[in-house]
């Protein structure tokens, strides 16, 4: 029988990626706000940023510890996914633009425009990708989800269909 996506032993280096970035990315924003948390929220213009910058950071920390440890992983995927596209709408379409766009601020760079675009969201892209995979495909063969809701001979990741994807 054929591995389906998400089920082969090697899922685990799309959540060493996730968990590598965004696990440590929520601690910095925790213990470096003015510059990471939500003094850099300030400056993009993202609203209420005393709360969303703490509140992103632990959302980064929980679920990127979570990715890693292939716990929860389609549903720690999903609070990314939306970081990932607030970052991309905030901090990339007015460098797309080369203006303030909406109620976010554009940041000093040397070019704007579409490939300077395309340079600053590579990372965001690579992310936010390897979040809807983890949604879409689980947390793999080597994950807690795989031990913890293993039924029977097969094992079954967290949200699937109760069928077994193992051979």
């Amino acid at each position: 029988m054929a591995t389906l996506a998400g089920q082969g032993a090697w899922t685990i280096l799309v959540r060493l990626l996730l968990g590598g970035v965004f696990f440590p990315e929520g601690i910095q924003k925790l213990i470096f706000p003015d510059i990471l948390g939500a003094g850099r929220f300030v400056g993009i213009g993202i609203p209420f940023p005393e709360f969303t910058g703490p509140l992103v950071g632990w959302f980064e920390l929980i679920c990127g510890l979570l990715i890693l440890l292939g716990l929860f992983s389609r549903l720690a995927a999903i609070p990314l996914i939306v970081i990932m596209i607030v970052a991309i709408v905030s901090t990339k379409i007015p460098v797309f633009l080369g203006e303030d766009w909406w109620i976010f601020h554009l940041h000093k760079l040397d070019r704007y425009g579409f490939w300077s675009f395309l340079h600053e969201t590579r990372a965001d892209w690579a992310m936010l990708l390897g979040a809807l995979f983890m949604l879409l495909s689980g947390g793999g063969r080597w994950s807690l989800d795989d031990r913890v809701f293993a039924s029977g001979t097969g094992a079954v990741d967290a949200g699937t269909d109760g069928r077994s994807t193992n051979p």
